[in-house]
């Protein structure tokens, strides 16, 4: 297997092993793009605070590295939250429902947003997105912190629903590509007809058939 089979399997192992919150604490864009980069080597292990001391252990145990502390850097391990919207202060910009990672946000503009609490992964990415602090976060699991207050169950829909969302995003995208080029063409075919009707026979030809038009209306009027 060559290195780079090789890194791509154990960045498959890698991302079963993360959390899948999707947060971006670890300085990448996904739990994917951190699982490739602790597989090259590029990242260290202890930068996903959602995974905990836990979450680094089995890193360790996986990638045969020395076991390390939990970087602060990158935040704290923490219990599992809530995001929460206060409803009095919503103005339905939709903000936070395009900052979400897993799309459980529900609403639409001008109208309250409501979150779907069995879906949220706690990734906090919503509440710097609302221009009107009406996103908090409730801690929801007591003193259970890291993996102890998530479950490979729920890292599994996180993963698909985050995974759903990319692909509806590029969907939406192709979309409106496909919607602008057909805008586009038919700007271009409206432009090329009317040159075609400023061409001087075209326009000398269309005011024959007009003025016959009319000299035809005068005679049946008199007759």
């Amino acid at each position: 297997m060559s290195g780079t089979a090789r890194e791509r399997a154990l960045a498959d192992l890698i991302d079963q092993a993360l959390p899948q919150t999707q947060c971006t604490r670890c300085a990448y864009t996904d739990c994917r793009a951190y699982a490739d980069a602790i597989a090259s080597g590029e990242a260290q292990i202890n930068q996903c605070p959602p995974g905990g001391a836990e979450g680094v252990q089995r890193l360790a145990a996986l990638t045969n590295r020395p076991l390390l502390a939990l970087d602060p850097v990158h935040g704290v391990e923490a219990p599992r939250a809530l995001a929460v919207i206060d409803e009095s202060w919503c103005i339905g910009c939709t903000l936070c429902i395009k900052a979400c990672p897993v799309d459980c946000i529900v609403g639409a503009p001008k109208l309250m947003h409501l979150i779907v609490d069995s879906q949220c992964t706690g990734c906090e990415l919503c509440v710097p997105a609302c221009p009107v602090d009406c996103i908090s976060m409730r801690p929801i699991s007591g003193q259970a912190t890291g993996w102890q207050a998530w479950s490979p169950e729920a890292a599994t829909e996180a993963r698909d629903r985050y995974q759903w969302r990319k692909e509806r995003l590029q969907r939406d995208k192709r979309e409106n590509e496909e919607r602008l080029r057909l805008k586009a063409e038919a700007k271009l075919s409206n432009l090329a007809e009317a040159s075609r009707l400023t061409d001087p026979v075209q326009l000398e030809r269309k005011r024959q058939v007009i003025e016959a038009a009319l000299a035809r209306a005068r005679a049946q009027r008199k007759s």
